[in-house]
């Protein structure tokens, strides 16, 4: 199997690791980046704009280091960050894949500082079980020409509001 096919087969949970992702992994992310995006349910980028962000990509690989899940971070403004590229393999889907990688990003954007997180979706109940909310699209103008998509945003900071206005 190459890096660059989507698994077909999941091994036991207790071989999934969660972790920041590495060059190795880039042609296992655009695999299933590009699964989704082929049906119009993420957003396309290529190897080389995959490659150039490695550093905000979390990925689940199995025993073999397949990619099995992914999730990016893509830094809005100093205080908030947008939740990119949420993908889980088929065959990997009702393992909870999906909700590791959110958290792996999540917990990467506490230490890079933000305190709120927002993310476009197709699918809010997947965000609410999450603990994300509505948030309203006008907050994120250059977001509107994804009229098709929701917009959740969470608190990643206790006690802080997201989007708060200084009086």
């Amino acid at each position: 199997m190459t890096p660059v096919e989507l698994v077909r087969d999941y091994p036991s949970r207790d071989e999934t690791v969660v972790r920041r992702a590495t060059l190795a992994d880039v042609g296992g992310i655009a695999a299933l980046v590009s699964e989704w995006a082929a049906e119009s349910l993420l957003l396309p980028r290529s190897a080389g704009e995959i490659a150039r962000a490695l550093d905000d990509f979390v990925v689940a690989t199995d025993g073999r280091g397949r990619v099995l899940a992914c999730a990016a971070l893509r830094e809005y403004s100093p205080s908030l960050a947008e939740l990119t590229s949420v993908a889980v393999s088929r065959a990997a889907h009702g393992r909870g894949l999906g909700r590791l990688v959110v958290q792996a990003v999540e917990a990467l954007a506490r230490v890079r500082g933000h305190a709120a997180m927002f993310a476009h979706t197709l699918q809010p109940e997947f965000f609410a079980a999450l603990g994300y909310e509505s948030a309203n699209r006008a907050w994120f103008p250059e977001k509107r020409a994804r009229p098709h998509t929701l917009c959740v945003q969470r608190t990643l900071v206790a006690d802080e509001r997201p989007f708060a206005v200084a009086a």
